[in-house]
C-alpha cells in the first residue's frame, strides 16, 4: 500500500499496519468508558427501545415479575452498549475510516436487573481484503469477554471493521455507483400501509412456551420489518447504545486532542466526529457511503431481535452470527425472514434450534445474513 498523503484523507501506511500487528492478542489495559456500566432497568429499556424492541420481558418489571427470572432481564444485543470496543471502537491507523461489518456472539447467561459489567478485550486478528467498496481493505476483528459482578462469565463476541482509505472509497469504489445514481425512494401510501402492516401483526412470543418437540427443520419465522429508516431512527439508537464518538463541548475537544485523527472538519471547519456519517448525508458520501446510514450494530441487534420474539420467554438464545453486506441507507427498509435450519442437542444437553435468517431492502438486495442457536425447552 502507499504512503502518499494526497487527498483530503489519511491513507493506509505499512508503518501503521506493522504498529497494529504488535497489538494482536495483548489485553487492552485501558478500555474506553462504556456507555452502561450496568444493566439497570431503564439502561435495558432505552436499548431495547432503540431497536424499536417492546418485549415486556426487558421492558415490563410486573411482567416479568411472572416469569422464571422473577424480574426484567436484558436483551441479548445489550451488551453492545457494555463496551465501545466491541461495537466497533477500533485502534491504529489513525484518521482511516472503520465501519462495523459483523460479529459472532455466544452467550452463557443472562444479563439481570441490575448487573453490573465488566469486560476483557484484545485485538484478535488482521486480515486484508480486495473490496468493490474501497478496493484495499484491512478487517480489524477483536474478541471481548464480558462478565458481571459476581466474576460470572456472560459471553464471549468477536466483531470486526473494516478500515478504509475515504478517498478511495469515494473516488474509486464501485460498490454503489448504481445507488448514488438513482432518485432517492418516495414511498405511496399503500406501501407504507403495508410495512406497518408488519408491525401490527409483529408476534412477540413471550409466556407460551415453545417446546424443541414442536419446532420442525424447514419451519419458517415470522417476518419483521424494520424501517423506513430516518435519521431519527439512527439517532433513537444511539440514545440507546451510547455511539461510540459523540462528545460535547469539553468532552469532544478532549476526545479529539488525545485522538487527532479522529477530528473530522465539518463545513464550519470544527474538528467532529466521524459517527456524523450516519446523520450527515455530505459526510456520508465523502466515505464512499450512498448517503447518512444505519449503525452496524443496531442491524445486528434487529436480527437477534428477530430470534427472541420468536423463541419466548423460556428459550435462551446461545449463539448469533452475522455479516453485514451492504450498507442502509435513509429511506430503506429491511424485511428479514428466516427459517429452522437444524435441530440437536448440545455437549450441554440443551435441546437447541439453529435458525438461518436474512434481511433484504424493498428492492430485494441483501444487508444482513445470519445465523442464530436457540435452547428450547423440552417435554421430556
Amino acid at each position: 500500500m502507499s504512503d502518499d498523503s494526497a487527498g483530503r484523507f489519511p491513507k493506509i501506511t505499512e508503518r501503521g499496519l506493522e504498529d497494529l500487528q504488535k497489538r494482536i492478542g495483548v489485553k487492552i489495559e485501558t478500555m474506553p468508558e462504556p456507555w452502561c456500566h450496568e444493566a439497570t432497568r431503564d439502561n435495558i429499556r432505552h436499548y431495547a427501545h432503540g431497536i424499536g424492541d417492546d418485549n415486556p420481558l426487558w421492558c415490563d418489571p410486573d411482567y416479568a415479575a411472572t416469569t422464571r427470572y422473577g424480574d426484567i432481564i436484558a436483551l441479548p444485543s445489550f451488551l453492545f452498549a457494555c463496551n465501545r470496543i466491541i461495537s466497533g471502537y477500533v485502534g491504529g491507523l489513525p484518521g482511516i475510516h472503520a465501519m462495523w461489518a459483523g460479529a459472532d456472539w455466544t452467550w452463557h447467561k443472562v444479563v439481570r436487573r441490575n448487573d453490573q459489567i465488566r469486560c476483557e478485550a484484545w485485538l484478535k486478528e488482521l486480515i486484508p481484503h480486495d473490496t468493490r467498496f474501497s478496493g484495499r481493505a484491512i478487517q480489524q476483528v477483536y474478541r471481548v469477554a464480558f462478565y458481571n459482578q459476581d466474576g460470572d462469565h456472560l459471553a464471549d463476541a468477536d466483531s470486526w471493521c473494516f478500515r478504509t482509505e475515504r478517498d478511495a472509497a469515494r473516488e474509486k469504489g464501485t460498490k454503489y455507483t448504481e445507488l448514488k445514481a438513482r432518485d432517492h425512494k418516495v414511498y405511496g401510501d399503500d406501501e407504507l400501509v403495508e410495512i406497518y402492516r408488519h408491525y401490527a401483526n409483529e408476534q412477540v412470543r413471550g409466556a407460551e412456551r415453545r417446546h424443541y418437540q414442536d419446532v420442525q427443520v424447514g419451519d419458517g419465522l415470522p417476518a419483521m420489518v424494520k424501517g423506513p429508516m430516518t435519521v431519527t431512527g439512527f439517532i433513537a439508537y444511539a440514545q440507546g447504545w451510547g455511539g461510540l464518538y459523540i462528545r460535547a463541548n469539553k468532552l469532544a475537544w478532549q476526545l479529539i486532542h488525545r485522538h487527532p485523527g479522529l477530528g473530522v472538519p465539518n463545513k464550519f471547519n470544527i474538528p467532529d466526529c466521524p459517527e456524523r456519517v450516519h446523520w450527515e448525508n455530505d459526510l456520508a458520501t465523502e466515505v464512499g457511503a450512498p448517503g447518512a446510514y444505519d449503525y452496524g450494530p443496531e442491524r445486528c441487534s434487529w436480527m437477534t431481535h428477530h430470534l427472541t420474539n420468536w423463541m419466548g420467554d423460556d428459550g435462551f438464545l446461545v449463539s448469533a452470527k452475522s455479516q453485514i453486506r451492504r450498507h442502509n441507507p435513509e429511506g430503506d427498509t429491511l424485511f428479514i425472514d428466516g427459517q429452522v435450519s437444524k435441530k440437536f442437542v448440545d455437549e450441554a444437553g440443551r435441546h437447541c434450534v439453529e435458525i438461518s435468517h436474512a434481511a433484504r431492502n424493498q428492492d430485494g438486495e441483501l444487508s444482513i445474513h445470519g445465523t442464530g442457536v436457540v435452547a428450547l425447552p423440552s417435554r421430556d
